[in-house]
């Protein structure tokens, strides 16, 4: 019976983990917005934004190409 109890715990725990990640929608000056997973990251060396998509795929795009930034 513990058993059970400890694994439902950990998935429960993992469930929150997951959860607290939060999706960002950027908006292009051409009007195309961006939903990304997770935060983007802001390259200030070479001015690019590095995100990662919905399908989990990897996107570099130049920040002169962004209008704005929104948590979602």
């Amino acid at each position: 019976m513990s058993k059970i109890v400890a694994v439902f715990g950990l998935v429960l725990l993992s469930l929150t983990v997951a959860g607290c990640s939060s999706d960002y929608v950027l908006q292009k000056k051409n009007g195309e917005m961006i939903i990304t997973h997770g935060k983007p990251e802001v390259d200030d060396d070479n001015g690019l934004i590095t995100y990662e998509d919905i399908a989990g795929n990897e996107h570099a795009i130049n920040r002169d190409q962004i209008i704005q930034m929104i948590e979602k």
